[in-house]
């Protein structure tokens, strides 16, 4: 059965897009545990794996059944565009362990025998316990799993969001969640999200618009469902996974490093997608210092065009950028 997210009059204008490294980093140990998810992740798993056996993960995973629910506190919608995983973990150390308790045992309760189990009993024995733990887990799963990638993983979410959010501008709201994942079907008229997944859940947004989050790790699913008092959200795979753990090389005409010197040119042809300076930086391997030197030029030169997302600088390739970086046109 889908779920249906019902739009009143003012929640088409209360959309917003946002990214999360704490969902990222819960969908990181969702993945370890999934080999069907796996498939685009392996340069990244390799990479990880010794990391990932040395962390205590079976109380998380415990909570992530194959069908049903997962706790919401665990991985609540961020409050803002681009919250820090600092912020989002405070706020999952700041849950009510009144809300916290019934959460847990409802997804136990999607697994047979798991509130059963040594783990499960003591999770719901003492829910307060349990919220210090888990926020421990994901924290340690943070820094060895996804903080490492972190700017890899950022640049593709904000080129995600960056292109959906210019694609509403361009085509409107049913254009934007008709392209958004296949499993989305938007209903005009009776103003009626429709997402296909497993389960049935029905919410009325009630003013409160919606969330809209790219996940790396989330392939090739969809997720919705948060309950109150939680913002409705739907969470869907960002584009250009893909090519995500593929080494940039090559990409660089020769023509253009002789014109601009080759690290401008590779600053200019690595912006394939808009990006900040940190993961531009992370992406070739050079000074977060150096890589804005030459993003100024650039922008000065009126080959690049720059906006603000959060609390950084996005920067993308003008049109003139996008002509001249291309590799037939040296």
């Amino acid at each position: 059965m889908p779920y249906h997210l019902l739009f009143g009059e003012a929640d088409a204008l209360r959309i917003r897009f946002a990214v999360s490294p704490l969902w990222e980093t819960q969908s990181a140990v969702r993945v370890l545990a999934r080999p069907r998810q796996q498939g685009y992740h392996l340069p990244w798993l390799r990479r990880i794996g010794g990391a990932a056996r040395a962390l205590e993960l079976a109380p998380l995973q415990l909570l992530m059944p194959e069908r049903g629910h997962s706790p919401d506190f665990l991985y609540p919608p961020p409050l803002g565009p681009a919250a820090s995983f600092e912020d989002e973990l405070a706020a999952v150390r700041a849950v009510d362990p009144a809300l916290a308790g019934p959460d847990m045992a409802r997804a136990l309760a999607c697994t047979p025998g798991a509130a059963r189990s040594a783990e499960g009993r003591r999770l719901l024995a003492d829910p307060a316990g349990a919220v210090e733990r888990l926020a421990d887990l994901l924290g340690a799963a943070w820094e060895a799993l996804v903080a490492p990638e972190w700017p890899r993983l950022r640049a593709l979410l904000e080129a995600d969001v960056a292109y959906h959010s210019r694609r509403l501008a361009d085509g409107g709201l049913e254009r934007l969640l008709g392209e958004l994942h296949p499993s989305f079907a938007w209903d005009p008229e009776a103003a009626v999200l429709e997402v296909s997944y497993r389960g049935e859940h029905v919410r009325a947004l009630g003013g409160r618009g919606l969330v809209l989050m790219p996940s790396v790790f989330i392939w090739p699913e969809v997720v919705s469902g948060f309950e109150e008092p939680w913002q409705p959200t739907v969470v869907y795979p960002a584009r250009g996974i893909g090519g995500l753990w593929t080494e940039r090389r090559g990409r660089t005409p020769e023509a253009l490093a002789r014109l601009l010197g080759p690290v401008r040119a590779d600053v200019l042809c690595a912006l394939a997608e808009p990006m900040g300076t940190t993961a531009l930086a992370h992406l070739l391997g050079r000074a977060p210092s150096s890589v804005s030197a030459h993003l100024s030029v650039l922008r000065e030169a009126g080959l690049l065009t720059s906006r603000r997302y959060g609390h950084q600088v996005l920067y993308e390739r003008t049109p003139l950028g996008m002509a001249v970086s291309q590799p037939d046109a040296g």
